[in-house]
């Protein structure tokens, strides 16, 4: 599993069973639609499977994570992933105490 940094500045996750070669292949505008109208394009996090399903699944879970809880894994921050996790929606059963003594 893998994320790449675009021009844009938008992160881009795939998995592969050959790193190199793909890395290779979105910088060459061979790779996914998005990274080819987005080049260059910057490796900025990897991680190793045993099997290509344990990684297509890791790459789905952090596709669907926010920019900031995928700068936490690049960053080496995982002390944060949790907190950004955390729903702050103010229908969150989090706020109904809160929502309950202001009579909302």
């Amino acid at each position: 599993m893998y994320i790449l940094r675009c021009s844009n500045g938008a992160y881009y996750t795939g998995s592969t069973k050959n790193l190199e070669l793909r890395i290779t292949q979105h910088k060459n505008g061979q790779g996914a639609n998005f990274t080819k109208k987005h080049l260059p394009v910057e490796l900025v996090y990897y991680e190793e499977f045993q099997r290509i399903d344990e990684a297509f699944y890791r790459e789905k879970q952090v596709q669907g994570w926010s920019r900031e809880k995928k700068e936490a894994l690049i960053n080496g921050t995982t002390n944060l992933l949790h907190p950004l996790s955390a729903c702050k929606n103010e229908t969150h059963f989090s706020n109904f105490k809160k929502r309950k003594n202001t009579g909302r």
